[in-house]
C-alpha cells in the first residue's frame, strides 16, 4: 500500500485492527484483479442499492487527484463489500464518519462488514492516479503541435475504477453529482451541462448538477483546451468539440446537420423525447474505438472523421451512420440498460440498425441500406462462417471476457437478425414493440427476456423458438432456388435452406423472392414474391407457371440474413450479364456471389480478376465500386502470400489493376468522390517502377493529375507506399514530410513508413519494442502492429513467424486485452503455405490440450483458430488457379 501521506497510517492505527478481514474471506468475494465475475456483480447487486456518487477532481496537466464520495443502501452487513478502484495513491479513506485504513489491493477496496450499517452508507475516498495512456480511463493526450494537454474518458466495458471508487459494473446504475477544478483555459464536459464556473486564480471550477440515473460505463467526463461550436436553433442545445490544432479539418455544418436530423427522428421513432437536456459531441485522439456512447457526451475517434479537403459522399455517409448509431444508444443502452455484458450484443445491433435505418431517411443517404449489406453484412457473413462462430447472445463469464466477442456477429449479425425480424412481424409491430420496452425499463436495467417479451405482447405471437434459432445458435444458412421449367414455365420450385457442418439449426425466415428474365439489353424483373421459408426444403407454389426465369435470386431486396448460393443458371447469367443489371441491390449482390464463389472453391480467382477487369470500369455507384475494390484488395493479399506459386500471374494480374485504376482516375476528372476512390487504389496497387516513380513526381509536383487534390492524408499514403516498396526516394519523403508534419496524424503516418520498410534488422526491432515494455502510446503501438508484416513483404514475417508463435503465450498474460486485440490480428503469422498451416494446428492443439505453460485467453485462442481457417481458405483458392 503506497500513501501520500505517511503521517495518515500512525494517525489511524487504532482502526488497523477493525479493518482486517481474512483471506479466505477476500478469496470468497474477488480474485485480486479489476475485473468482477457475473456471480459475484450479482451477488453484490443483490445487496446494493440507491447509488449516488459525488465526485470532486482537481485536474493537472501531469495528475489528477479526487475525492469520491459513494453513498448506497445496502441491504445485509454478513459479508465483505468490494469498492472498485483501479491503480490509486489512497490519501483517506473514511466510512461512514470514521476514518479507516484501507485494505486495498490496487484493484479494489475491501469494506469490513463490521464498519457499514444496514441501510444508508456513505464511503469518501481521496486518491491520486495517473492518467491512462491506452485510451481507457482518463487518458492524456500532449498535442506535438502546441503541446497542449487535453483528456478525455473511456469506461466500457469497466474502466470507470480508473477514475474513481465505485461499484464498477452496468446493473448498479447511479445519480453522478460532479465538481471539477481544472486549468482556466480547460473546458469540462460531461452528462450534464455546467450550473456554475467560478475562477479561483489559474483555475476554474466547475460545478455540475445531479445526473440522472446511469451505468458506470455510460458516464464520462472530458477536459482540455477544446475549441467549441455551438448549435442551439433545434430542439435541444448541441455542441461540437475537437482539439485547437485540428479544428480547421472539422466542418460543423454536416455535424449539426445529420444531428439535428437524427434527433428529430428518433423522438418519433421511439415516441419518448431525447432523456438529457443537452447534446455534446467530442472529437479525441488515440481513441481505441469509432465513437462511444457516453450520455449527452460522445466521443468520436478524430482518426476517422478529420479531412483536410471537403469530404466525399462516403465519408459524409460514414459520419453520419456513426452519430446516428451513438444517438440511438441514448435511448437503447443509456436510457434503458443491460444487466450485465452478455447483453450487449443487443445494444450494438440494436444502435446499429437503427442507426442504419435513421442514416436511410436522410435524403443524400438514401442508399444506406445497400451500403449496410455491401460492408457490415458481408463483415457477419465472414465472421459467422470462422470456425470461431459463437452465437449472438453468449455468456460473459467476467468484466475481462466483455469485449471476447466484440466482432461483426455482435453487431452487423444481430442487426441484421432484428431487421429481418422487423420484416417478418411487420414495421409498426416491430415499432411499438421497441417503445413499450423503453417506457417499461427507462432508467433502469433490462435483459433480453425483457425485450422479446415487449415484442411478443404487441405482436401477440411467441418468439422463443426464433430466439433460440437466431439467438442461441451460431452459424450462418445458406438459400439457394431449385427449379425446372417445362415449355418456357415454372414446373416445380423449391427453396433449398442448408447449414454448415456442425452448426446444423434450420431456421425460419421471411425473404423476397426475385425473378428475372434475359431481355435484349437488360434483365427484367418479372416478379418479387415474400416467402416464409423453414426448414430444409419449402416449396413455393405461387411462381409455378410463371416465365422460367434467366435469373433467381431468393433474398432480392436484403431481407433475411442468408448467404444466396446461386443456381447454375443464375451463376452463368450473372458472369455474362452484370452490366445490365439496372437495380443497384442486385448488382451488388450479384458482384458479391461472384466473390463468395472464389472464396468457397467453385470459381478460380483467375476467373473472378476477369470479371472485374471487364465489367468494373463501367461501374458508376460508388457503393458498389467500393464493395468490389474491397475484394480487390482480398484477391491482392491472396496473391502475394501464394508467392512463389502463381507469381507470374500475381504480377501481371496487379499491374492490371494498377493501370486500370490510373485509367479510371484519369477518366474520372468530373465526379470527384469516384475519382479518388479509384486514386487510392491506384496508391495501393502501384508496383511497378512506372508506378511508383509516378507517385514519387506527383509528390514532387513535376506531374499532377487534373482533378485530384493531394491533401496531407494522401501525401502521407503516398509517402507510405513509396517506403513500403522502397522506392529509391522513399527516405527522402519520409524525412521531409515528418520535419514538416508534426501533428498526431502526421507522428502516426511517419511511423507507419518507417516501420514498412522492407528492412530485416528494421522490422527485428520493432517487432522487439512492442513485444517488451515501451514508452509508445498505445496508439502508436497498434500502429506499428499494422505496418510491420504488409502481405508482400512474406519472407520478412516468415524470418520471425516461430518467434511470434512460441511467445504469444507469455504476452498473452502480461499484456491486457485491450493490446492482445490488436497484436493478434496483425502478428498471428499466416502465408498461404501448409508448413504454416500445420504450425498453427499444432499451437492450437497444444493450448487445447493444456500442454502450454502459459493457457492462452479465449480471445487468442480464438484468433489462432481464425488465421489457421485463413490459410486453409488460402490454400484452398491457391488450388483452384489456373497456372
Amino acid at each position: 500500500m503506497k500513501l501520500l501521506h505517511t503521517g495518515f497510517a500512525a494517525a489511524l492505527c487504532c482502526s488497523l485492527i477493525a479493518t482486517n478481514v481474512s483471506s479466505k474471506e477476500l478469496t470468497a468475494q474477488r480474485d485480486a484483479t479489476p475485473y468482477i465475475s457475473q456471480q459475484v456483480a450479482a451477488s453484490r447487486a443483490e445487496r446494493i442499492s440507491e447509488v449516488d456518487y459525488d465526485l470532486d477532481f482537481t485536474l493537472t496537466e501531469q495528475q489528477f487527484s479526487a475525492i469520491s464520495t459513494v453513498s448506497f443502501e445496502l441491504s445485509d452487513t454478513k459479508q465483505p463489500l468490494s469498492l472498485d478502484l483501479n491503480q490509486a495513491q489512497i490519501s483517506s479513506l473514511t466510512i461512514n464518519g470514521k476514518k479507516v485504513y484501507p485494505n486495498y489491493n490496487n484493484s479494489y477496496i475491501t469494506l469490513n462488514p463490521r464498519l457499514l450499517n444496514r441501510g444508508s452508507n456513505t464511503i469518501e475516498v481521496a486518491f491520486s492516479r495517473d492518467y491512462s495512456s491506452n485510451g481507457e480511463g482518463l487518458h492524456r493526450f500532449v498535442d506535438p503541435v502546441d503541446n497542449k494537454v487535453y483528456l478525455y474518458s473511456h469506461f466500457e466495458p469497466a474502466a470507470a475504477q480508473q477514475m474513481f471508487a465505485l461499484f464498477d459494473q452496468p446493473d448498479l446504475k447511479a445519480n453522478y453529482t460532479l465538481s471539477v477544478t481544472a486549468p482556466k483555459s480547460w473546458t469540462v464536459i460531461s452528462a450534464m451541462r455546467e450550473t456554475s464556473v467560478t475562477e479561483q486564480g489559474e483555475q476554474r471550477h466547475w460545478v455540475f448538477p445531479k445526473s440522472p440515473k446511469l451505468s458506470p460505463y455510460n458516464f464520462s467526463m472530458h477536459a482540455g483546451p477544446y475549441h467549441e461550436w455551438q448549435d442551439n436553433s433545434g430542439k435541444y442545445p448541441l455542441r461540437l468539440f475537437a482539439r485547437q490544432s485540428v479544428a480547421k479539418q472539422v466542418d460543423e455544418k454536416d455535424w449539426f446537420n445529420y444531428t439535428q436530423q437524427g434527433l428529430t427522428f428518433f423522438d418519433n421513432y421511439f415516441g419518448i423525447p431525447y432523456p438529457f437536456n443537452k447534446y455534446d459531441q467530442v472529437l479525441v485522439p488515440d481513441f481505441l474505438y469509432g465513437a462511444m456512447e457516453n450520455a449527452a457526451a460522445i466521443t468520436f475517434s478524430e482518426s476517422y472523421f478529420l479531412t483536410d479537403s471537403q469530404m466525399t459522399v462516403s465519408e459524409k455517409q460514414r459520419l453520419a451512420s456513426v452519430i446516428m448509431h451513438e444517438m440511438a444508444h441514448q435511448w437503447f443502452g443509456n436510457l434503458v440498460t443491460m444487466k450485465w455484458w452478455n447483453g450487449l450484443w443487443l445494444n450494438e445491433s440494436f444502435a446499429s440498425f437503427m442507426g442504419t435505418l435513421a442514416t436511410s431517411q436522410i435524403d443524400e443517404f438514401s442508399h444506406a441500406w445497400r451500403s449496410f449489406y455491401a460492408k457490415n453484412k458481408q463483415d457477419a457473413y465472414h465472421q459467422d462462417s470462422l470456425a470461431s462462430t459463437h452465437p449472438i447472445e453468449v455468456p460473459v463469464a467476467t468484466s475481462q471476457n466483455a469485449f471476447d466477442n466484440i466482432d461483426a456477429i455482435t453487431y452487423s449479425k444481430g442487426a441484421s437478425t432484428l431487421k429481418q425480424l422487423n420484416h417478418l412481424l411487420g414495421e409498426k409491430t416491430f415499432q411499438k414493440g421497441v417503445q413499450n420496452y423503453l417506457t417499461q425499463y427507462r432508467y433502469q436495467n433490462a435483459e433480453l427476456k425483457d425485450f422479446i417479451t415487449s415484442l411478443e405482447q404487441v405482436s401477440k405471437r411467441d418468439l422463443s423458438q426464433w430466439s433460440q434459432d437466431w439467438l442461441y445458435n451460431a452459424g450462418v444458412n445458406t438459400l439457394q432456388a431449385e427449379f425446372s421449367c417445362n415449355n418456357g414455365r415454372i414446373s416445380s420450385f423449391n427453396l433449398k435452406q442448408t447449414a454448415p457442418r456442425g452448426l446444423p439449426t434450420l431456421r425460419e425466415q421471411k425473404v423476397q423472392l426475385g425473378l428475372f428474365t434475359q431481355g435484349r439489353n437488360r434483365l427484367y424483373h418479372n416478379i418479387s414474391v415474400p416467402v416464409t421459408y423453414r426448414g430444409a426444403i419449402t416449396e413455393v407454389k405461387q411462381v409455378i407457371g410463371l416465365h422460367c426465369p434467366a435469373l433467381v435470386y431468393p433474398n432480392y431486396q436484403d431481407w433475411g440474413f442468408v448467404k444466396v448460393t446461386l443456381d447454375p443458371t443464375s451463376f452463368r447469367t450473372a458472369q455474362t450479364n452484370l452490366a445490365s443489371v439496372e437495380d443497384p441491390l442486385l448488382r451488388s449482390m450479384l458482384w458479391q456471389s461472384l466473390w463468395d464463389s472464389v472464396e468457397s472453391g467453385e470459381q478460380s480467382l483467375n476467373d473472378y480478376i476477369g470479371t472485374v477487369l471487364i465489367n468494373l470500369p463501367g461501374e458508376r455507384d460508388l457503393t458498389i465500386l467500393d464493395q468490389v475494390l474491397t475484394s480487390l484488395s482480398s484477391a491482392r493479399i491472396y496473391l502475394d502470400k501464394m508467392v512463389p506459386i502463381n507469381q507470374g500471374y500475381a504480377k501481371k494480374a496487379i499491374r492490371a489493376i494498377e493501370q486500370m485504376s490510373l485509367r479510371k482516375v484519369m477518366v474520372n476528372k468530373g465526379n470527384r468522390d469516384i475519382q479518388r476512390r479509384w486514386f487510392a487504389v491506384y496508391i495501393e496497387f502501384a508496383r511497378s517502377s512506372d508506378a511508383l516513380n509516378h507517385i514519387d513526381s506527383l509528390l514532387q509536383q513535376t506531374a499532377t493529375i487534373k482533378g485530384v487534390e493531394i491533401d496531407q492524408a494522401l501525401r502521407w499514403k503516398m509517402i507510405v507506399h513509396l517506403n513500403r516498396f522502397d522506392h529509391r526516394n522513399g527516405r527522402y519523403w519520409l524525412n521531409k514530410e515528418r520535419a514538416a508534419d508534426n501533428s498526431d496524424a502526421g507522428q502516426k503516418s511517419a511511423l507507419a513508413a518507417q516501420v514498412i520498410r522492407p528492412e530485416t534488422s528494421n522490422k527485428a526491432q520493432w517487432l522487439k519494442r512492442i513485444q517488451q515494455p515501451t514508452h509508445l502510446p498505445f496508439a502508436k503501438v497498434r500502429t506499428v502492429m499494422e505496418n510491420l508484416y504488409p502481405s508482400e513483404q512474406k519472407r520478412l514475417s516468415a524470418a520471425s513467424a516461430e518467434q511470434r508463435l512460441a511467445t504469444l503465450a507469455e504476452l498473452d498474460s502480461s499484456k491486457g486485452p485491450v493490446f492482445m486485440r490488436s497484436y493478434n490480428k496483425s502478428l498471428i503469422p499466416t502465408d498461404c503455405s501448409y508448413g504454416n498451416a500445420n504450425r498453427l494446428q499444432q499451437v492450437i492443439k497444444s493450448v487445447e490440450s493444456e500442454q502450454t505453460q502459459k493457457p492462452l485467453s479465449d480471445t487468442s485462442l480464438r484468433a489462432l483458430k481464425e488465421a489457421l481457417q485463413h490459410e486453409q481458405k488460402c490454400l484452398l483458392i491457391k488450388s483452384k488457379m489456373k497456372h
